[in-house]
Formats: structure tokens, C-alpha cells, sequence
């Protein structure tokens, strides 16, 4: 149970304005460790969500056997063919690394942990690669685990964390010193002090890439400068009313997770972006 006093944040964040003389550098250069054979599509997902919510510049980093493929699903990021170690990426001022990564990358998960000192997300398969205790540093990481997941991280079944959301989120953030994003219907996001619960997304959102696009799209709103805390409670916020505003379009059967792609613009036009 949690044992201090909680904040309890009710709105979403806003990103500042952009000036009129602003450039590409302004806005993040975005690094997204992603995608494995089999699982191009979620470095792709992951690479356009960066470019909607708003980065400057995104660059994929993938294995050279799926380079092409990545490529070809947006035209405005870049790619590069990635090793397993750290010092071999990219320049970037914000990394996400895990959407369709292979359990295979683990030790350039936990290198990037240690090594890179800017704004980090760790998603998917990304999360099993680091133990409990490992993720001290100065700018806290934004874990963004599913039910199934967190409860692996804790050593709990899913049915314990479902029915304690909240107390176990709010508990691990604090001693982790992290950001941790529950996802699933009412996703919470705490840093151990305070706590935002997301009332945006639908049961349409239940299909596989969601989590991908949501990653990029956090990823996006830390290279703009917000906070982690901040950048994850508007990214659940945007990435909810995406999916909100597909499935009255689309309805909730048919709902894709690229639909939130399309879809992402006006939602965070709403957030009044």
C-alpha cells in the first residue's frame, strides 16, 4: 500500500507553444531502438507515431536483415542498422527502445540504461531485460509495461495487479525512481509522487501495434521538452482520444492500430496542440 500522501494530477499536460523561428533541432532528435524479423511493422508503428506526435527528427534504429522493410513504411524518418551495443547508435537527445525488439537484445537494453543520459522509454520485451534495482539514473526512465508484463516485472499474477492497480504502480515508481505507465482501461501514470488515471481510449484499442504507436509517441513529446511525468500522462491522454476519435469513425471491431495514426493529429489538436 502506498504510504505517503499522492498528488493526484487530473488534467493532461500541455506542450508549449512552437515559435516561428524554430527549426527541426528544436524539437528532438528522436531515437527509436525497435523491430526484429518478424516484427517490422512495430518499428514502423513506433517511427510514424514519433513523426505525428511531433519530433523533429526520428530515426529507426533496426537490424540490417529488415532495414528495407522499415524504410518503406514512412518516407520521413530515417533508419540504421543497428548492433547490439550501445556506443554503436546514433546521436540522439531521446531513445525508446522495445517495440518488436528480440529477448536476443537485452544486454544493449541495459547498456542504453546505463550509458545514455537523456530521456528513455522501455517498452514490450525491452521491460524483462532489466532487473528490479536497475534502473537508477539521473533522468527517470518511462516504463510503459501492459498488465502481463508489470506483473512478470513484480513477480505477481495479472489478477494481483488488476485488482491493485493503482497501490502497486504508485509503490514500484517510488522505489525504482521511475515513471511507470500501466497501461489498460483507466491507465494510470505515476513517478511515485503523483498520479494521473487516463479516462480516454476504448476496448477497439485492444490490438496488437497500440503499444507501439504510444511509445513513439511519447518518445515525440520528450524530445519537445516536456518532463517524463508530463510526457507520459499526455501521451496516454492523446494516444486514448486517438483511439476514441478512430472508433467513431471505424467502430471498435474494425479499429486498427495504424488508425490511431491517422487520428493522432486531431486528438492532439484537442489537447490543444
Amino acid at each position: 500500500m502506498a504510504t505517503h500522501p499522492l498528488e493526484r494530477v487530473v488534467d493532461p499536460p500541455r506542450l508549449p507553444p512552437r515559435r516561428a523561428d524554430s527549426h527541426k533541432g528544436d524539437y528532438g532528435r528522436v531515437l527509436l531502438v525497435a523491430g526484429s524479423r518478424g516484427y517490422s511493422g512495430a518499428a514502423v508503428l513506433c517511427g510514424r507515431a514519433a513523426l505525428r506526435g511531433g519530433a523533429g527528427l526520428v530515426t529507426v534504429a533496426c537490424p540490417r536483415d529488415i532495414q528495407d522493410v522499415v524504410s518503406a513504411g514512412d518516407p520521413c524518418y530515417m533508419t540504421f542498422a543497428r548492433t547490439d551495443h550501445a556506443a554503436d547508435l546514433p546521436k540522439a537527445d531521446v531513445i525508446a527502445v522495445g517495440p518488436g525488439l528480440s529477448l536476443n537484445s537485452a544486454g544493449l537494453v541495459r547498456e542504453l540504461v546505463a550509458q545514455f543520459a537523456g530521456p528513455l522509454v522501455i517498452d514490450a520485451d525491452a521491460l524483462a531485460a532489466v532487473p528490479r534495482g536497475g534502473y537508477a539514473r539521473s533522468v527517470p526512465a518511462v516504463l510503459t509495461p501492459h498488465p502481463g508484463e508489470f506483473a512478470r516485472m513484480l513477480g505477481n499474477t495479472i489478477a494481483e495487479v488488476q485488482a491493485d492497480r493503482e497501490n502497486l504502480a504508485v509503490n514500484f515508481a517510488r522505489a525504482e525512481g521511475v515513471v511507470l505507465l500501466l497501461k489498460g482501461s483507466g491507465t494510470i501514470v505515476t513517478d511515485g509522487r503523483r498520479v494521473y488515471r487516463n479516462a480516454t481510449g476504448n476496448p477497439g484499442m485492444a490490438t496488437g501495434g497500440c503499444g507501439d504507436v504510444l511509445t513513439g509517441l511519447i518518445a515525440a513529446l520528450l524530445g519537445q521538452g516536456l518532463p517524463p511525468f508530463e510526457a507520459a500522462a499526455l501521451g496516454a491522454w492523446a494516444h486514448g482520444r486517438a483511439g476514441d476519435l478512430a472508433a467513431q469513425r471505424l467502430g471498435e471491431v474494425s479499429l486498427t492500430a495504424s488508425d490511431l495514426l491517422d487520428t493522432l493529429p486531431a486528438a492532439l489538436v484537442a489537447a490543444g496542440h
